[in-house]
């Protein structure tokens, strides 16, 4: 009878781990690819309409480039429990600095698969912060799509999608990445 530490470390003729190969199905890893595209694409347009004011949330006159705030705009219209806590942070150079780095690190290692740990973590960090701003929901108790997103975040991170569609693979056995695997 094999153990666990065998079956993991077995591989098939592609270098696709054996536990792997049974857990995800090809097509399986390319949704799960493209749900990461998707979502990176989701935190760099947010990026990029906030810096340059492209007209979808933030209108030309108010883009980061042009003297706007990114925060401004949403944290000054929080609610609920932590509205006072999230309206202070508003407009601050810290947290524009933050949350613009935030959008373009997240959104650029989701794209290219690479520090998807991190990239899941700091992502759900500032979903879970947005949904704490935006209490009580109006059409659901307790569940949004910060939440959601959040989660898939971490199932994302979990199973390695940064592998499919992405430069995850390569990523991982960079000897840097090997030592502090916390980058993965």
């Amino acid at each position: 009878m094999e153990t666990m530490t065998t079956t993991t470390a077995r591989t098939t003729h592609t270098g696709t781990p054996a536990t792997e190969r049974n857990v995800v199905s090809p097509a399986a890893r390319y949704v799960f690819g493209a749900v990461r595209l998707a979502l990176g694409f989701y935190f760099l347009w947010a990026f990029l309409d906030k810096l340059f004011g492209l007209g979808k949330s933030t209108p030309s006159e108010r883009a980061w480039l042009n003297g706007g705030s990114p925060t401004t705009g949403y944290l000054s219209n929080s609610s609920g429990p932590f509205a006072d806590f999230f309206a202070s942070m508003a407009g601050s150079a810290w947290a524009d600095w933050l949350f613009m780095l935030g959008l373009l690190g997240i959104g650029a290692a989701l794209m290219l698969g690479i520090g998807m740990r991190v990239a899941a973590v700091s992502g759900t960090l500032l979903y879970v912060m947005m949904w704490a701003s935006a209490l009580p929901m109006t059409t659901n108790p307790f569940l949004d799509d910060h939440l959601l997103n959040a989660m898939v975040l971490v199932g994302l991170a979990l199973i390695g999608a940064g592998r499919w569609i992405g430069l995850g693979g390569m990523w991982e056995k960079l000897p840097i990445v090997q030592r502090m695997p916390w980058l993965k």
